[in-house]
């Protein structure tokens, strides 16, 4: 059935309750769960979600009120059963530039013999997501029945979570988000965790980053932990938080052909893209450890070993053949580029990740995949008179002009 969206009735309850968020009071579970069912059958317009999203960022959410919202959308759609006791999954609560660990994440602990069906959501707030790269290069539209043949057959998947009605009513309130670029804590964690359920998943890490230029700063990440720890408990999944620095990208690469780029270069091996192949080991490492596939302290070692003998590049390869390969992917970068060079030696002292995010989607990420950014070095590297300090992307001449002027009034790196 196709859903309607139709003009908001302010008789409904659910229009009420939305004022009464809107206004500071707490929600009870049977409200929530009367938004999430109007927004998910379509008597919810964008100004009414928006006004939702809003109250949220305003006031946040009680536990009560998260775990209300998390259970109301995993409800909402679908909800996918396994035969294995242990299904692994891994979320970044995102805003890092680059950091594409989830592909090269998967290909490991897949190649260890564990279940990890990946549902991922499109970019929020970055310039691309696990989707949006994928996507580059097979098919990420899957129906459950189909990711179940790929499940079974690999061990894994990586597609968009929305196309599976798993939380369907979570993807609304997540394009909304994207066009307000908010991204409120306790929608965070209903978001992941709602998909994660519905997903079957048993066993799930979370990677936040924290510092400078992160969604969190470190004492914001440990208050945010905790909560995220006692949803995840009162569902009984087994949950694991990592902080990660998010003072700067990871890898080179910024949209998502450049990022699926840093992929296939740290699973090839053609090349060190040092920072993001040592985080997605540590990742992959976490993983194996907390599901017992490896002792406490051998999981960095046994994903490396999995990543240096090609293992996991023939089990990227094996999935996205299953999930269906483009005849002739784009792996590439825009036909049309802008080098800003360094007008003396520099080195380099900051990169600003919400800008350089900006600057990607202005250039036409996530939609055009060859678009984005590709920097030519990290925090304290050294850049040499003449040469790109960063480099612009676009198959869009317009927007490669939209990204210079951007740059005439947003500074995305300091030296």
């Amino acid at each position: 059935m196709v859903k309607r969206e139709v003009d908001f009735d302010s008789s409904r309850p659910s229009f009420r309750f939305i004022l009464k968020k809107l206004n500071g009071s707490q929600l009870s579970d049977k409200e929530i769960e009367t938004i999430i069912s109007d927004m998910d059958s379509g008597f919810l317009s964008e100004t009414d979600i928006a006004y939702f999203v809003s109250s949220i960022s305003k006031h946040g959410m009680t536990f009560s009120e998260t775990k209300s919202l998390t259970k109301a959308l995993a409800h909402s759609g679908k909800v996918m059963n396994w035969s294995s006791k242990i299904i692994a999954d891994k979320h970044c609560v995102g805003g890092i530039p680059g950091n594409r660990t989830t592909p090269i994440v998967v290909a490991i602990c897949a190649a260890a013999g564990l279940k990890m069906p990946k549902t991922s959501s499109r970019s929020i707030t970055s310039a691309a997501g696990t989707a949006d790269t994928i996507e580059v290069m097979a098919n990420v539209s899957l129906s459950v029945d189909k990711i179940k043949k790929v499940v079974d057959k690999t061990g894994a998947c990586m597609v968009w979570g929305g196309s599976l009605g798993l939380a369907p009513a979570d993807e609304r309130l997540l394009e909304i988000e994207r066009k307000m670029n908010m991204d409120p804590g306790p929608q965070i964690i209903a978001s992941i965790l709602s998909k994660k359920l519905a997903a079957g998943s048993t066993h799930i890490l979370i990677d936040i980053p924290v510092g400078p230029g992160a969604k969190f700063s470190k004492s914001q990440g440990k208050s945010f932990s905790k909560l995220f720890y006692k949803i995840a408990r009162s569902f009984k999944v087994k949950l694991e938080i990592v902080f990660t620095d998010g003072s700067q990208p990871i890898g080179k690469g910024i949209g998502p052909t450049l990022e699926m780029i840093d992929v296939l270069k740290v699973l090839k091996q053609e090349e060190k893209i040092k920072d993001l192949e040592e985080k997605s080991l540590f990742l992959a490492g976490k993983i194996l450890e907390m599901t017992g596939k490896e002792r406490k302290g051998k999981g960095y070692s046994k994903a490396m070993e999995i990543l240096y003998s090609g293992k996991a590049l023939d089990k990227f390869n094996e999935i996205l053949k299953e999930q269906g390969l483009l005849k002739n992917p784009k792996i590439h970068s825009g036909k049309y580029s802008y080098s800003i060079l360094a007008n003396k030696n520099i080195k380099i002292r900051s990169w600003h990740n919400k800008e350089l995010n900006n600057l990607a989607k202005v250039l036409g990420c996530p939609n055009i995949k060859t678009a984005g950014v590709l920097i030519h070095g990290h925090n304290r590297d050294k850049i040499r008179k003449g040469s790109p300090i960063f480099t612009m992307y676009s198959d869009d001449k317009v927007k490669l002009i939209n990204g210079k002027k951007f740059l005439k009034e947003n500074k995305v790196v300091s030296f």
